[in-house]
């Protein structure tokens, strides 16, 4: 039996109790060739050549394999064994956190189903492949980061890191699991909840009929319940709760859920928020909140896209709660759900982003790679309370020789998908650039004197526009929406060296923090601006802008810090 690496349930917004992890030590190849499958790789009898520790990508330390070369192609094989009490009367469904990016999986030598996206979560139903006693599992996974029609975030696109670009994550880099459930069960589930009245309304897909129970409770006392004889189909519970606790900035106050439908229980939470915008204010609960945001790209010294363990999660929040941030902007990347679970637990803010870069936002075509899985992933996330906006995109820059411009109507199209598929949130349609279509008017802008960076957006106060710092011949900000500094800063800060950063690093520690003053203050004291986003919390590898270095260890006071983020912002006078 292999050690079990990330052993904790990987989605605590849809948890039963019956399910298991199959991380751990696997059978592992590299397929330079991307020839496995003639060479009958995914057969029951085939053994791989090396082993791996799974959920950690090949390229990480942790994973035992730390190649750092591009690899075409990878595949995975365990066994695992079922007793008769799992596999009668049960729907067993093979879950995978995320696998990047083209993923095919066979059980016992049997194809079970295909996925395309290196960063939502998906299923198959395995039930009618496994059977009593020892099973066998094989997972292979094609990722190109040179492809430009694959989406890849920060990935870099060359043999080495290089600028704002990074170690590579190819195959498995979360959780893999089993889940155990009868044949009518929950299948899916959405809260909306109206802080007006007091009430949550649960939205449910059932598979088959059923009694239906759901209670909710706050602290473990009970308030509120659904009672649904013979329930079926899809249907939406309006539910009212005797006790109102808000979820707040800094106070993530949570409800408990327990849903039974027949012999199924599903657990999971929710809060009670109300996210809107007013003129040029972002509104939480109907009161004005200056996003004091910081960037976060979800990336770790030994585990590259993949925490070393659950803690490492939540340390990152406290971090930065500790700088005086009351949350992230989460940055071309899509986080872990047990990572979005802490900031529903801590009341920390944060916009969901789709690793867009790597993509050829110049094309049509651009549509089918981001679509389907961001669609995905608005359905997986869309419970969680931290969660305050969505952005399908960032810097779709006009690049190349001859320059390829934004497809504005890919932009647009993505916009309008998301707003259908979630009106609750405002959405950003692509940050720091060219808008088509959006709720807030965002920008990046890396001026590290601040004088000038505060005098740009004084411009607000007094003509009610702005000159915005990129493609001012194709946008103009309109006066109407609000107004969000999604990036600044970025002031490099090495102690080793040989680091990279936007504009003139900091000449020590005592320049970096009146610099981080002067432009921070600029934004905080504009009665016009709605938030912020500071590069970023910590360094990653050459790029060494953070406040903390990569291995999360403080480089400049940050009590000083903390006392410049927690000042009340104009906007909330």
């Amino acid at each position: 039996m292999s050690a079990i690496f990330r052993p904790e349930h990987p989605n605590p917004q849809f948890m039963r109790k019956q399910w298991l992890n199959l991380n751990g030590t696997w059978q592992f190849e590299k397929d330079m060739g991307r020839s496995g499958k003639a060479k009958g790789y995914m057969e029951e009898d085939h053994e791989l050549a090396e082993t791996i520790c799974v959920p950690f990508c090949p390229e990480s330390r942790l994973s035992g394999i730390e190649y750092k070369d591009f690899i075409p192609a990878v595949w995975y094989k365990r066994r695992f064994r079922l007793t008769e009490e799992q596999t009668k009367g049960t729907r067993v469904r093979l879950q995978i956190g995320a696998c990047d990016y083209f993923t095919e999986v066979w059980i016992n030598g049997v194809s079970a189903g295909r996925h395309r996206g290196g960063y939502s979560s998906f299923s198959f139903d395995i039930t009618d492949m496994i059977r009593t006693g020892e099973n066998t599992i094989a997972i292979y996974a094609e990722d190109d980061t040179r492809d430009p029609m694959i989406p890849s975030g920060k990935q870099s696109h060359e043999y080495a890191s290089f600028g704002c670009f990074y170690t590579r994550t190819t195959g498995i880099w979360q959780t893999v699991w089993l889940e155990f459930a009868p044949e009518a069960q929950i299948r899916s589930f959405r809260f909306y909840p109206d802080i007006r009245t007091g009430t949550v309304s649960l939205a449910v897909q059932f598979n088959g009929t059923e009694d239906f129970t759901a209670e909710i409770s706050y602290q473990g006392k009970p308030v509120g319940e659904v009672v649904c004889p013979s329930c079926g189909g899809f249907r939406i519970f309006p539910v009212p709760l005797q006790e109102i606790h808000l979820w707040e900035p800094g106070c993530g106050r949570l409800y408990d859920i327990t849903m039974r439908f027949g012999r199924d229980e599903v657990q999971s939470y929710f809060g009670l928020r109300e996210i809107a915008l007013s003129g040029r204010k972002l509104l939480l609960n109907g009161k004005s909140v200056f996003q004091r945001l910081v960037l976060d790209q979800g990336f770790y010294p030994d585990g590259i896209y993949t925490a070393p363990d659950d803690a490492a999660l939540k340390r990152d929040i406290e971090l930065s709660m500790q700088a005086g941030f009351n949350g992230a902007r989460l940055h071309e990347k899509v986080f872990e759900p047990r990572f979005l679970y802490y900031c529903d637990q801590m009341g920390y803010l944060v916009w969901g982003e789709y690793p867009n870069w790597g993509l050829d936002h110049s094309k049509k075509d651009a549509v089918y790679s981001i679509l389907p899985e961001w669609t995905e992933i608005l359905k997986r996330d869309f419970n969680h309370p931290a969660i305050i906006g969505w952005c399908p995109f960032n810097e779709t820059w006009d690049c190349g020789t001859p320059v390829s411009r934004q497809q504005d109507d890919l932009l647009r199209m993505v916009y309008r998908l998301t707003k259908e598929i979630d009106p609750t949130r405002p959405c950003i349609d692509t940050s720091g650039v060219s808008h088509v279509e959006t709720d807030l008017y965002d920008v990046h802008d890396y001026d590290q004197n601040p004088e000038t960076f505060a005098a740009r957006y004084d411009a607000l106060r007094t003509s009610g526009t702005f000159e915005d710092p990129h493609y001012a011949d194709r946008q103009r900000y309109d006066g109407k929406k609000p107004v969000f500094l999604s990036e600044y800063g970025g002031t490099g800060l090495s102690l080793k060296g040989g680091s990279w950063s936007y504009g003139s690093a900091a000449k020590d520690c005592e320049d970096f923090c009146k610099r981080y003053e002067g432009l921070t203050n600029a934004l905080m004291k504009n009665p016009e601006i709605c938030g912020m986003c500071y590069t970023q919390l910590y360094d990653v590898e050459q790029e060494q802008n953070g406040l903390y270095t990569y291995e999360r260890q403080p480089k400049i006071d940050i009590a000083r810090i903390r006392e410049i983020n927690t000042k009340k912002a104009a906007i909330e006078e």
